[in-house]
């Protein structure tokens, strides 16, 4: 049940993401939700294998380069999914930024860890 919740959260956040970045579109809440859930398996999934290549330039930038890397898939599941939209580069890692500052904020708000 709390998996639900969270998957919703997300996609509230990413609903909102969209709002405030204007190279970002999410077409309507089902495609929120499918979005959410392809960054979650991306950055299950993927990002540690970014990040273990990169790990030479993500040292000498102090774990900058960490930022790119999220914004890179932030953008390319932009680009796969239809629906979803990331025109940018930067857009992607501003949205990146703002999207896990804001599932965050949402979930330490609701949810109860104890």
């Amino acid at each position: 049940m709390k998996l639900l919740f969270v998957w919703i959260l997300n996609a509230l956040a990413l609903l909102a993401v969209a709002y405030f970045v204007p190279d970002i579109h999410v077409a309507d809440f089902l495609t929120a939700l499918i979005a959410a859930l392809v960054i979650g398996l991306v950055n299950m999934l993927i990002k540690p294998i970014l990040v273990i290549l990169t790990l030479p330039i993500t040292i000498l930038t102090l774990g900058l380069f960490i930022l790119v890397i999220n914004g890179l898939l932030f953008y390319g599941v932009g680009h796969w999914l239809q629906g979803f939209d990331v025109r940018t580069l930067t857009a992607g890692i501003i949205g990146a930024l703002l999207y896990s500052v804001l599932s965050w904020l949402l979930a330490a708000l609701l949810i109860d860890d104890k």
